[in-house]
């Protein structure tokens, strides 16, 4: 009888073990980094960072973190996106399946790092996700540079693991700037880098340090696979596979014929043959004008609102309203009028000098502006050369 109730003892006892073994199993997780291809679109065009989180257990979860989740219907979306207060972006859940059934339909590489961590770091970082993907804490302010989908994962890792994940920061070979490294991924939208090298100021114009790079997913992926764990025994990578769940033929780039650099070399030689045709016939053509010098105005108003009235930090300090100068919208009315007022003369005089500041703060590299504003700059020093000298001529015809 005693020998039966000893047998019973040790069957509980390795039952309660079992027992409590069961839950420790059910929390061992592969946890992964996943990288997706730029998009045809402007918003994908930088490309995409998640964070995949696998059970590994029979029909255990495979689910998705995503940092870059938004909604275009959210209130006031646009707005909030015009004045740099966009609040609306958040950290959604979703399974791994569903993640990868829009980068099948777009065509999309996704390359995936299994990371090496120990199953208290495995816990931690699936913990801090969790918490983070609850409704009162899931939304959060969108900085293009500094708080985005790559940088959130990073920042999520950081948290995390503290002081045991330590990041390679050897000095570069190669120094980019923020400008730089944009470029590198908008060149195939011709239009879409014209726009953004005319938005954002000098600010961007300064060389990017190895951290900051990471905003791009590419740059993050590459600071992942030099990344180590240290603190919980020998050091080792962070990263202890690789490998690619998606991958497409790539398209090569052909630049259309409507792109900023032939329409500018367009207006540059239709104005050149202008003044040639002006200075024979002695006409001035001012109807050129009007139009040139109302859209410059125009697009003055646009920038000065971008740096002034917006919260957007790269928008600052935007030398491109050198050219495009709100003022230009006075010289509009001044020559629109059927008597030319002495002021106009002045202006041209201070147009003419605004552009050559332009070019001046290119040179010495102040800010990079976009190459298709070269033939522009140099309608604009010619179209305020010509006007200035034969303003009120009384031998010219207003045109």
């Amino acid at each position: 009888m005693q020998e039966v109730s000893k047998n019973k003892l040790v069957y509980l006892l390795f039952l309660l073990v079992f027992m409590g073994l069961a839950p420790a199993r059910a929390q061992v997780y592969e946890i992964s980094l996943l990288t997706c291809s730029p998009g045809e679109e402007l918003y994908s065009s930088f490309g995409h960072s998640a964070i995949r989180v696998r059970q590994v257990e029979p029909a255990g979860q495979d689910v998705v973190f995503n940092y870059g989740t938004f909604d275009f219907s959210a209130p006031n979306f646009y707005g909030k996106f015009t004045m740099g207060q966009l609040d609306d972006y958040y950290l959604s859940v979703t399974t791994f399946p569903n993640f990868l059934r829009e980068y099948d339909y777009y065509q999309r590489d996704v390359r995936e790092q299994v990371l090496d961590l120990s199953e208290d770091q495995q816990r931690r970082i699936v913990e801090y996700l969790w918490t983070e993907a609850e409704p009162s804490r899931r939304f959060y302010s969108y900085e293009f540079f500094f708080n985005n989908c790559a940088t959130k994962i990073r920042d999520a890792f950081e948290a995390a693991l503290g002081e045991q994940l330590s990041w390679d920061e050897t000095v570069k070979e190669e120094e980019k700037t923020f400008r730089n490294l944009i470029d590198e991924y908008v060149y195939p939208l011709p239009w879409a880098d014209f726009g953004i090298d005319l938005a954002l100021g000098s600010v961007i114009d300064r060389d990017a340090t190895e951290r900051e790079e990471q905003f791009l997913p590419d740059y993050m992926e590459a600071a992942f696979a030099k990344a180590t764990i240290q603190g919980d025994g020998p050091s080792r990578p962070l990263v202890k596979a690789s490998r690619t769940v998606l991958e497409y033929p790539k398209s090569e780039f052909e630049m259309g014929l409507v792109n900023p650099y032939y329409l500018m070399w367009g207006v540059a030689i239709l104005f050149m043959l202008l003044t040639v045709i002006g200075h024979k016939k002695k006409r001035l053509f001012l109807g050129f004008d009007l139009g040139l010098f109302a859209i410059l105005g125009l697009l003055g108003l646009l920038l000065a609102f971008l740096w002034f009235f917006t919260d957007h930090a790269a928008t600052k300090w935007n030398w491109n309203l050198l050219w495009a100068f709100p003022g230009h919208l006075a010289l509009v009315y001044g020559l629109a009028k059927k008597r030319f007022e002495p002021w106009v003369k002045k202006y041209l005089l201070f147009a003419l000098i605004l552009a050559d500041a332009a070019v001046v703060f290119w040179i010495l590299g102040w800010q990079s502006f976009h190459p298709s504003l070269i033939p522009l700059l140099l309608v604009i020093i010619l179209r305020t050369n010509y006007l200035y000298y034969n303003l009120g001529g009384r031998s010219l015809a207003r045109g």
